[in-house]
């Protein structure tokens, strides 16, 4: 491939990739806050089931990563304890958007970095350089600002929100720890095979016996509305699309590309957000929210140069 396809398949790549994960977010702050549709766990499982079916149809019939197989019941027990992590993350971040705007939950989710160096120091033992703490203090900082000057500020949403962000961190961290060894680690896309019908096994009940009324709302919402069903399709299906482009861009792209390309999708998610929506912004806020930016590409750096 010359060097001018290859830059042109790149782009393509990236804008797919902040399309489907900017699309997905937004989606789901429509749905959850705007349409009516205020079942959060039912929403997530049904990204999940997308992400088995079309997980499954992309490595075993499509064959764009080769199959890799679970090799024992040790594997399969970590793979399960790392899906009920991811359901509770994801879960808190749909919970998060039924009462945060985008722009705020944006700002918290940001500070992923500062739960991942602390579980990394709690679980692992692992010192970073005081330089890369140091870059933290920002991080945080940040969203303490931020959060003093939102207007849209719930506290409860706030709560599920940071529980979410560190149940994310918790997931990384944990991810490392369990599939350490080489015979048992997994590339992203087939981890996502595998957890996915086992986070729709745990969110089934979930959703079953938190939102009883899901499917009486659902269908009486799909009578009123006839798009829902569509919406729901198209909002699930790019929640699996949003993994596979990061999966790609990160096999296409370097480490530090892949950080600036993140920085920047979340202030460009923010800005989207806010002309969509509407929601009121101060500055107090949005230098918060700069600030958080900043600090995290400050901890990308530091941890680039003082691994």
């Amino acid at each position: 491939m010359s060097q001018r396809k290859q830059t042109l398949f790149i782009l393509s790549l990236v804008i797919l990739w902040y399309s489907s994960n900017i699309g997905v977010l937004l989606l789901n702050k429509y749905l959850l806050s705007n349409y009516g549709f205020r079942f959060p766990i039912f929403l997530t499982m049904c990204h999940m089931s997308a992400c088995a079916i079309l997980s499954y149809v992309s490595i075993v019939f499509l064959k764009i990563v080769p199959l890799q197989t679970v090799k024992s019941r040790s594997q399969l027990a970590k793979i399960a304890t790392l899906s009920t992590v991811f359901c509770g993350s994801v879960v808190g971040g749909n919970i998060s958007l039924r009462y945060l705007p985008v722009s705020f939950n944006q700002a918290v989710g940001a500070t992923t970095p500062f739960f991942t160096a602390l579980f990394a120091y709690l679980m692992t033992f692992k010192r970073e350089a005081w330089v890369t703490y140091a870059t933290l203090v920002p991080v945080v900082a940040g969203v303490v600002i931020a959060s003093e000057g939102e207007p849209g500020f719930h506290l409860y949403g706030f709560i599920m929100c940071i529980s979410a962000t560190a149940a994310r961190a918790f997931k990384s961290v944990l991810q490392g720890i369990l599939l350490s060894s080489e015979g048992e680690r997994l590339n992203s896309m087939n981890l996502l095979l595998y957890m996915s019908p086992i986070a729709v096994l745990v969110l089934l009940p979930a959703a079953l016996t938190m939102e009883p009324k899901v499917l009486e709302v659902s269908v009486s919402l799909g009578r009123q509305h006839k798009f829902l069903w569509l919406l729901l399709l198209i909002n699930s299906t790019m929640a699996y699309s949003a993994n596979l482009l990061n999966f790609l861009v990160t096999k296409h792209t370097s480490a530090l590309t892949l950080q600036v390309l993140g920085n920047a999708k979340g202030a460009v998610a923010v800005v989207i957000s806010i002309l969509l929506f509407r929601n009121p912004v101060t500055f107090i806020g949005i230098a918060g929210y700069t600030m958080t930016v900043l600090g995290v590409a400050a901890y990308g750096e530091a941890k680039r140069r003082y691994r």
